[in-house]
């Protein structure tokens, strides 16, 4: 876990979270808790409201959650933490924070969290050549985050940790589009 670090506010929050569910044994429980908020942010527009919003006060965004958590089932670690982060008007972060969370707990299972991005939908067939040829470079065993982004038009991004590979037709066009520019 020494090679994985996640910084700023979200940061400290996902590795005092990590802390305790590691203590606790229960890093698994508390992922799929997390994972099981992630998908309701993604599901309700109001949910995503309450989160990224200042306008609602602590009080409020709270009393939400613990509304929000009871109604999903989500109990113990996870629910407090959730409710000491609206409690502590830290909600805005609280998707950098499982992030950071899922980064910390991959680590701990020997993995490496590679986000994708891609223009379509990626095939099982090309998900599989993505995973081997990163298993391959890194060693390791990854986990590929597939996010779908069709401003790229073609090709795709890879992000394993800090570094970054960038192999989209948008940025091979801007780049064209940019020598062009210098050759008039």
């Amino acid at each position: 876990m020494a090679e994985t670090f996640v910084s700023g506010v979200a940061g400290r929050y996902a590795t005092a979270l990590f802390e305790l569910a590691s203590e606790a044994g229960a890093i698994d429980a508390v992922k799929a808790d997390l994972d099981s908020f992630t998908a309701m942010i993604a599901e309700s527009d109001d949910l995503k409201r309450l989160v990224r919003s200042p306008v609602f006060s602590a009080e409020e965004q709270e009393k939400a959650i613990v509304a929000i958590l009871d109604k999903a089932g989500i109990s113990g670690l996870a629910a407090n933490f959730f409710k000491t982060v609206a409690s502590n008007r830290r909600l805005f972060a609280i998707e950098a924070i499982i992030r950071g969370f899922d980064a910390l707990a991959a680590a701990a299972r020997g993995e490496v969290v590679a986000e994708v991005t891609v223009a379509q939908p990626l095939s099982d067939a090309h998900a599989a050549t993505l995973k081997e040829a990163l298993d391959t470079m890194t060693g390791k065993h990854v986990k590929l985050a597939v996010e779908v982004d069709p401003s790229l038009l073609g090709g795709l991004k890879v992000k394993i940790g800090s570094r970054l590979v960038d192999a989209s037709l948008k940025t091979k066009l801007n780049s064209i589009r940019y020598a062009m520019k210098e050759v008039r």
